[in-house]
């Protein structure tokens, strides 16, 4: 049989496929292992399929990206094996717009929010931010704090606004812990600010049944929301004052998320 130039003979054809097939099912697989490596927290299985060539910047089929992924998942080894990959991209966000400090930050890992910082994590972005995300997330051990310092040591813009205009000082207001308010009051965060749908600081927090808060808040500037402008004063304004913030000091409180104790963030205001 005369053939085109150019053109593969069957045989060979037939051989390019074969090996086609044969690399699409190793990718396959190795998406998979992938993966499953994640959910297992092992770094350095995931480090020997990026030996190999796979792309540690691979998404799941929900729009996870590996790192994300391995936060969701507290699977904190994995997380530091792939942040130390020169490969990964630490900024790369998934599905739902979130990157990989923004994970770090609500989740309360501050050694590894350092290791993506230094390796050029974004602290500032469009919409929300790390920060937003540092203050809805109440913790125990004041991780929050030192998180919410170490964004702020960083330059994040501590008025930074949502899609909707929403501010971390209001994230923190009605989510975040009494102390993580206290920090960004003493920042400088601007309790006067309004989202798209008119609500200040002083808002969230009346929401949440947070009459210190709201006191606190006004002291530094706010307006008073609805009938309690008038009650910021007397006797019950002692009782409310804001404890003298203290760094890393924690103020209990009742659970943000008390539906179920875990660290979350509303987007839908």
């Amino acid at each position: 049989m005369k053939l085109k130039p150019g053109s593969l003979s069957p045989l060979r054809a037939a051989c390019a496929a074969a090996l086609w097939l044969a690399c699409a099912a190793a990718q396959a697989g190795s998406y998979d292992d992938f993966f499953t490596r994640i959910i297992r927290d092992d770094a350095k299985g995931i480090e020997a399929l990026v030996q190999r060539g796979f792309d540690p910047n691979t998404a799941s089929e929900k729009g996870e990206t590996g790192l994300t992924q391995a936060f969701k998942l507290d699977s904190y080894r994995a997380a530091k094996g792939m942040i130390a990959l020169p490969t990964t991209n630490v900024n790369l966000a998934n599905a739902k717009g979130e990157t990989p400090l923004m994970m770090a930050a609500i989740k309360g890992q501050v050694d590894l929010a350092k290791a993506l910082i230094a390796r050029g994590a974004d602290v500032n972005r469009e919409g929300w931010t790390p920060l937003h995300y540092a203050v809805s997330a109440p913790s125990e051990d004041g991780s929050d704090l030192q998180m919410v310092a170490l964004l702020l040591e960083h330059h994040a813009y501590i008025d930074a606004a949502s899609p909707n205009g929403t501010t971390p000082l209001m994230m923190a207001a009605q989510y975040g812990t009494r102390s993580a308010v206290q920090l960004l009051i003493k920042e400088g965060a601007d309790p006067k600010l309004k989202n798209q749908q008119g609500l200040t600081a002083s808002d969230f927090a009346t929401r949440a049944d947070r009459s210190e808060v709201v006191t606190w808040l006004t002291q530094a500037g706010a307006a008073a929301p609805g009938a309690a402008a008038s009650t910021g004063t007397g006797a019950a304004a002692g009782s409310n004052a804001a404890p003298k913030p203290q760094p890393g000091a924690y103020v209990p409180q009742k659970p943000a998320f008390p539906q179920d104790g875990r660290r979350k963030i509303q987007s839908n205001w």
